[in-house]
C-alpha cells in the first residue's frame, strides 16, 4: 500500500510570509483541542447536520464546521495539505482576499454536501472542502510547478517531485470516483461532493481573486 503526501512547492517560494495560512492552521488546532476537551457534545453542537440546514436551522455551523476535525489523522493530514498549497495562493491573492476566498470556498463545499444528502442527520465537519478550493486555485495558477512530496510504499520512503497538475488532477479524479478526504483519511464528516464542490469553486474563481502584479512577482 502506498501514499503520496505533498509537502511544499519546489518551484517557488512566497515573497510574503503566509500569515493567513498560518493563522487558519492555528485556529484549526485550537478548535481541535477544544473538541478533545469538550467531547461529542461540542462536536454535535458545531458540526453541519444537513437536515438542520435544509430546515433553516444552525446555519452558523457551516462556518464552524470548517475548523473541526474527526481525529488526529484527519487534522494532521488536512493541515499538511493546506500548508503545501496555501502559502503560494495567499501570496497570489493577498492575505485579506485569500481569507475571504478560503471561507467562501468552504461554505460552497459544505452546501454541496448538504445538497447531496439533504435529509442526512450525520454531522459533517472538516477543513477539506476549503482546502480543496485552494487546490483548485493552485491548479489553474501554477499547473507547471513541481511539488516536493513524500512517497511511502510499505516500508519504502523517499522524497520525490511531482508536477502539480498531475498530483492535483489525480486527486480530483479520485474524489469523483469515491468518497475520501483531502488528506486520504476516510472520516464520516466531509464526503467527496464537498471536495468536488470546493475544488470547482476554487478553479473557477481564483483568477478573479488573484492579483496579477503579485503573480508576476513570483
Amino acid at each position: 500500500m502506498g501514499t503520496l503526501v505533498p509537502l511544499s512547492d519546489a518551484s517557488r517560494r512566497p515573497t510574503h510570509f503566509p500569515v493567513t495560512t498560518a493563522l487558519i492552521i492555528v485556529v484549526n488546532v485550537v478548535v481541535f483541542i477544544e473538541e478533545l476537551i469538550r467531547g461529542d457534545a461540542f462536536v454535535m453542537a458545531w458540526s453541519v447536520v444537513p437536515a438542520d440546514i435544509v430546515a433553516g436551522h444552525h446555519w452558523i455551523t457551516i462556518l464552524t464546521a470548517m475548523f473541526m476535525h474527526g481525529g488526529w489523522l484527519h487534522i494532521i493530514g488536512n493541515m499538511v495539505f493546506f500548508w503545501a498549497f496555501g502559502p503560494e495562493i495567499e501570496d497570489a491573492m493577498g492575505s485579506a482576499r485569500y481569507l475571504i476566498f478560503y471561507l467562501v470556498g468552504g461554505f460552497v463545499a459544505m452546501l454541496a454536501q448538504v445538497a447531496a444528502s439533504p435529509h442526512s442527520t450525520v454531522p459533517n465537519l472538516g477543513a477539506s472542502g476549503a482546502i480543496a478550493a485552494v487546490m483548485g486555485a493552485f491548479l489553474v495558477t501554477y499547473p507547471r510547478d513541481r511539488m516536493k512530496s513524500l512517497l511511502v510504499i510499505f516500508i519504502f520512503v523517499r522524497i520525490t517531485f511531482i508536477p502539480a497538475a498531475l498530483l492535483i488532477g489525480v486527486w480530483f479524479l479520485i474524489q469523483l470516483w469515491n468518497a475520501g478526504s483531502v488528506a486520504t483519511v476516510q472520516t464520516g464528516g466531509v464526503a467527496y461532493l464537498a471536495h468536488v464542490g470546493g475544488f470547482i469553486f476554487g478553479a473557477a474563481t481564483a483568477r478573479f481573486v488573484e492579483d496579477p502584479i503579485r503573480i508576476a512577482e513570483n
